[in-house]
């Protein structure tokens, strides 16, 4: 069978331990006089990640190496999140059927709606959103409206045209990832088990 990429985390053994990085490209200039400094942002923000698996014996970890092979270095893409915030910590749910209310192809907010009406903390500060292959986070908790609507400040800033109606994913939000190097290393020491670490970027097209 073909590979097709995106590829989703194999399901033998979780995640150990991640290192998620929000990254944001800003330059600065400090005067060595007046200490004044000019700041400029750019339009680049990503984010990144160090994985760490379990050690484990060969049973466990050969459908991760196999995994890692399979991408192929930094050609494959897969499916990457937080797995700690699968859910959210406000009382949005999938189960609601969130839609984006009109359609954005730039800037810091989301505006939603098919949400349950006047819901307090619907959202909380801290959780996810997926929409299509960008993962978002959440700025700033956000309630409903009467008619279950919200406007949602989020990072980063969206780079590709959402359309109307787009669905909304809050439980297990996920980005597109890549791997950040195209050599794929594991360990296997004296008693057999297997260490395997990666680096991740986010897929920007």
């Amino acid at each position: 069978m073909a590979i097709s990429y995106p590829l989703s985390l194999p399901t033998s053994i979780g995640i150990a331990q991640i290192e998620l990085r929000a990254t944001n490209a800003v330059a600065i200039s400090r005067s060595p006089f007046t200490f004044q400094s000019q700041v400029h942002a750019y339009t680049g923000q990503s984010w990144q990640a160090d994985v760490t698996l379990p050690s484990v014996r060969r049973d466990l970890a050969e459908d991760w190496v196999a995994w890692l092979i399979s991408l192929k270095g930094q050609l494959g893409t897969f499916y990457l999140g937080d797995p700690n915030a699968a859910t959210p910590r406000g009382s949005a749910r999938d189960s609601d059927t969130i839609l984006v209310n009109g359609a954005v192809s730039s800037g810091n907010t989301i505006s939603i709606d098919s949400a349950p009406a006047s819901q307090t903390d619907y959202l909380k500060a801290g959780d996810y959103l997926q929409v299509g292959t960008q993962l978002f986070k959440v700025l700033t908790s956000v309630d409903t409206n009467g008619s279950g609507e919200a406007t949602v400040d989020v990072w980063p800033d969206v780079r590709t045209s959402i359309s109307d109606g787009a669905a909304v994913t809050v439980q297990n939000a996920k980005g597109l990832f890549r791997l950040s190097g195209n050599e794929q290393t594991f360990s296997i020491n004296e008693a057999s088990f297997y260490g395997i670490t990666f680096g991740a970027v986010e897929s920007i097209t």
